[in-house]
C-alpha cells in the first residue's frame, strides 16, 4: 500500500495542473460565453426568453474544454511518471492503483468545484443578467444531484483512457495507440 500512496503523491506533486488549471479554463470558458452572449444581446435576442435559455443551455463549451485538458493531462501524467516511477521500484500494479486513486482525487475537484460554480449561478439568477454557463443540458440542466456524477464519471474516464494511451504508448511505442484506436474503431 506504500507504493500506492507514493504514487499518489508523485502525481499530486504537480498541484498547479491538477487544481489551478481546471479552474482557469472554467474562468476562460465562462469569460468567452458571456462575450458570445453579449454579442447575442448586442444583436436583438432577449436574456431571459425562452429562446435564449435554450440556447445558452444548449453550449457545451465547458465540457470540450475540460476534456480536451484531462485527455491531454492523462496521457502527460502516465506517459511521463510511469518509466520513473518503475525505475524507483513501485510495480505495475502499484502504479496502475495509485494513477486511478488520484484521477478519482482530480475527478472529485473538478466535480465539487462545477458544482460549486452552478450553485453560485443559479443563486445569482445565471449572473444577474441570464447568462447560463454550468446550467447547461449536458451538466444535468442545473441539477447538482446529476451534475455531480456526471462531471465525476466524465473527468475520471478521460484520465483513465487517457493514461490507457499513455501506457501502450510507453510500452509498444507509436503503433501501441494505433493499435488501440483501431480496435476501437473497428
Amino acid at each position: 500500500m506504500n507504493a500506492v500512496v507514493s504514487t499518489v503523491k508523485f502525481h499530486l506533486n504537480r498541484r498547479t495542473e491538477t487544481f489551478v488549471v481546471p479552474l482557469s479554463i472554467a474562468g476562460s470558458v465562462a469569460v468567452i460565453s458571456v462575450l458570445i452572449a453579449l454579442v447575442f444581446w448586442r444583436s436583438g435576442s432577449q436574456p431571459g426568453s425562452e429562446a435564449w435559455i435554450q440556447g445558452s443551455q444548449s453550449n457545451p463549451g465547458i465540457v470540450y474544454a475540460l476534456a480536451g485538458f484531462f485527455g491531454y493531462l492523462g496521457v502527460a501524467r502516465v506517459a511521463t511518471t510511469f518509466p520513473f516511477a518503475l525505475a524507483l521500484g513501485a510495480t505495475r500494479r502499484d502504479f496502475v492503483a495509485g494513477t486511478l486513486i488520484w484521477n478519482a482525487i482530480a475527478a472529485s475537484y473538478v466535480a465539487l468545484l462545477l458544482a460549486v460554480l452552478n450553485a453560485i449561478e443559479i443563486a445569482t439568477n445565471h449572473w444577474f443578467a441570464g447568462f447560463y454557463i454550468f446550467d447547461i443540458y449536458v451538466l444535468g440542466g442545473g441539477d447538482p444531484l446529476r451534475l455531480l456524477p456526471i462531471v465525476f464519471f466524465g473527468v475520471l474516464t478521460t484520465l483513465t483512457v487517457g493514461g490507457v494511451f499513455a501506457a501502450a504508448w510507453v510500452r509498444f511505442g507509436a503503433i501501441g495507440p494505433q493499435l488501440i484506436a483501431g480496435v476501437l474503431v473497428l
